[in-house]
């Protein structure tokens, strides 16, 4: 390819992006009283939010919905033409309608309002048609007006479309933020990702537990906590009286520290060890377990219960299989 497609090529982006752009910031100068009332009004439903729209606007939508529901605001999305053969029944009294059209006076909308006003089922109106029917019959309407489509033909819904996305990514973090949505609860929203990972799962739940778990009384050797160390390969061993509660911890690095210093493998263990050692409670969540191995600059700790007694071990490696880093 010749310089001069490629400046061309460059030169098409560009454009696209300065118009996109350039629509967009119009956008927070034009949230007043009509985002509040429809932001207080999902605030306060029972039910469900549902979104609607078609083509360009539909699949928006579904991006909307998922937005919503995954952030603390119950929704789903239906499909306007499905909602004329069925599924309005999917909508119940307490729940709201968000009804996207950039023209407002989608043929399928002006069916559809008149049994959802029938219902009482209050209606916010994402449209750049400001006089449109959608418009007027909406509870609350969201502006988002272009002056000029990104497409040169003015066709491709471009600019319209992404102030439509952002409009609804206001609508769905203002809503979070209000209701003071935690991390906590979007991980439960999320449970097969790395933050449901790092967030729901304890300690207790991926720790080493049984004959994984390396131990020694506190009368054994060195020799003993070399034994226990090469059979789980953990790189620590808890050192633990009678009542099984540890008194310390010995590692691999203990024990070249020690022969360095001409030790011997018949030394007490109790004489050589590091105490009390540092140890990981069951009931941390894995993601503080995670940060505390690293702010230590250890890889393994044991873990304890709350009396103290040693119960498991976990390692750096074993967060990671368990997705959590």
């Amino acid at each position: 390819m010749n310089p001069t497609n490629k400046e061309k090529l460059l030169q098409y982006g560009r454009e696209v992006l300065a118009l996109e752009l350039y629509e967009a910031q119009k956008l927070p100068g034009r949230l007043g009283d009509d985002f509040v009332r429809a932001c207080e009004l999902i605030l306060s439903t029972k039910g469900k939010v549902v979104v609607s729209g078609i083509g360009k606007s539909g699949h928006i939508g579904k991006k909307i919905a998922a937005s919503l529901a995954s952030t603390g605001t119950p929704s789903f999305f239906m499909h306007p033409s499905e909602a004329l053969h069925g599924d309005l029944g999917m909508i119940e009294p307490n729940d709201i309608a968000l009804l996207i059209s950039y023209s407002g006076r989608a043929k399928e909308f002006n069916m559809i309002l008149p049994t959802l006003k029938s219902m009482n089922v209050p209606v916010i109106a994402i449209t750049g048609g400001k006089d449109s029917p959608l418009a007027e019959a909406a509870y609350s309407v969201l502006d988002i007006n272009i002056e000029k489509e990104a497409c040169p033909m003015g066709l491709a819904p471009t600019s319209s479309s992404t102030n439509t996305l952002l409009m609804g990514d206001a609508l769905a973090i203002t809503l979070m933020r209000a209701r003071e949505f935690s991390e906590e609860d979007f991980a439960r929203s999320h449970p097969a990702g790395s933050l449901g990972a790092r967030l729901l799962n304890h300690v207790r739940d991926i720790m080493r537990t049984g004959d994984r778990v390396p131990y020694i009384p506190e009368t054994a050797t060195v020799f003993e906590a070399m034994l226990e160390l090469s059979r789980t390969g953990l790189g620590l061993v808890a050192v633990c009286d009678s009542a099984h509660k540890i008194i310390g911890v010995f590692t691999d690095g203990d024990l070249r520290r020690l022969l360095l210093k001409n030790g011997t493998l018949q030394d007490p263990i109790k004489q050589v060890m590091t105490s009390p050692g540092y140890r990981l409670p069951a009931d941390w969540k894995a993601a503080e377990a995670i940060k505390s191995l690293h702010d230590h600059n250890i890889s393994a700790a044991p873990v304890v219960n709350a009396h103290g007694e040693l119960v498991g071990a976990l390692n750096i490696h074993d967060l990671h299989q368990a997705g959590i880093s």
